[in-house]
This record gives structure tokens, C-alpha cells and sequence, in this order.
């Protein structure tokens, strides 16, 4: 199985497909007068527009999540990378949606900054193509990695989640997918050898006729 269909399968396991579009969630800065989309209490709205309008990664910190996020998820043939879907701008809004995730997700970039300056001689982001791939697989697998790599593990777990979830719930995403939904139809009503066989063509062609 490609990791973009392991990644799928996860995704679907954990929303069963109860998804809105990454843009959803991240709603627009207040510029302009708050709109309340469907379904939405205007408390729920304003505090979209609140934590929208708020910052929590640093710039170097946003550059760090953008390019773990598309090793996680890269373009293919079939769509384009986690952050051509809006993901990076979804964790930012995720850290300040549920703040717990705070301190493990700078902790994280921190930790993995400073195992790259050890192992490479630069953070992350400065890496090669080539060492970023390397460093990532001595975290991607939690059960294989390293007792001095666990830290690393358990962020690259929580990165790969948002990663995923923020994907799978963006409008690439579900196009990704296939899924489809719930789409109106056309009904020329009940089979005609149907009413037949119960003797009903009398009573329907009565009924379409007003009669």
C-alpha cells in the first residue's frame, strides 16, 4: 500500500468521513463583518475570527511544518502536496483551537532542529532534500525508532495526524478521496412492469394525471 493510501485509510478511520473543508476551519481574518456560515452560532464564528487573527508558529517554525507536511504528503499525479491544500495554515489554526498541542509541537520543532545541527550541521529546513528524508526516517516509525529518537517519534506521530486530517478535510483532499456525498437524483417514479405486477398502473397513472 502507497503512504498516501495508508494515510487515506487512517483518515477515514478517524472522521469516518464527517469532514468540512480546511477552509472552513480556517476562516477568513475579521477585515470584513463576520459572516455565520451554516450551521454556526455567531459566538462559534467570533472566535474562529479571534484565534484567525492571532499568531502561533514563527515564521521559521511555519517553514519547518510546510516542509514536513509535504514529505508527509507530497504532490502526485493524482493531486497536489498537503500545503498546496491549505495544511500548514490548518495546524496554525489547530495550535491555537486546542492550545495542549502547543508546547509538544515547539518542542518538537525545536527538538528536531537541534538533532539536525548534531547530525547535519544545520536545522531542518536547511538541510538537502537527501538529509531531510533521512532525518524523517529515523522518526517516522515509532516501534523501529531509536530510544534517543523517541521525542522525535512522538512529534512526527502528531505531525503526521494533523497532516493527514487537515488533507482529508480540505476540498483536494476529499476530491482525493472520491467521495462524493449525498447528491440530488432523479426519480421518473415506481418501474412500470413494478405497478404491473401489483396492478397499480391504474392507480398511478391516475395520481400523475391529478385525477
Amino acid at each position: 500500500m502507497k503512504r498516501r493510501d495508508s494515510l487515506k485509510a487512517f483518515s477515514l478511520a478517524g472522521f469516518g468521513l464527517a469532514v468540512s473543508p480546511v477552509e472552513a476551519a480556517v476562516p477568513a481574518p475579521p477585515t470584513t463583518p463576520i459572516k455565520v456560515p451554516g450551521g454556526r452560532q455567531k459566538f462559534e464564528a467570533e472566535r474562529d475570527a479571534k484565534l484567525q487573527a492571532e499568531k502561533f508558529f514563527t515564521p521559521h517554525e511555519l517553514q519547518t511544518v510546510t516542509v514536513l507536511s509535504d514529505i508527509i504528503i507530497p504532490a502526485d499525479e493524482r493531486s497536489g502536496s498537503a500545503s498546496q491544500a491549505g495544511v500548514p495554515a490548518f495546524i496554525e489554526f489547530m495550535m491555537k483551537d486546542q492550545p495542549g498541542n502547543q508546547t509538544p509541537m515547539r518542542g518538537g520543532i525545536r527538538w528536531l532542529d537541534n538533532t539536525c545541527v548534531k547530525r547535519y550541521g544545520k536545522p531542518f529546513v536547511q538541510c538537502t532534500k537527501a538529509q531531510q528524508i533521512d532525518m524523517v526516517e529515523q522518526i517516522a516509525y515509532p516501534k523501529q525508532a531509536k530510544p534517543d529518537m523517541s521525542q522525535g517519534a512522538s512529534f512526527f506521530s502528531m505531525m503526521r495526524n494533523m497532516t493527514a486530517t487537515g488533507f482529508y478535510t480540505s476540498q483536494m483532499g476529499i476530491k482525493d478521496l472520491g467521495y462524493v456525498g449525498n447528491v440530488p437524483n432523479q426519480w421518473d417514479g415506481v418501474p412500470a412492469d413494478v405497478l404491473k405486477q401489483y396492478d397499480l398502473a391504474y392507480e398511478e397513472r391516475e395520481m400523475t394525471q391529478g385525477k
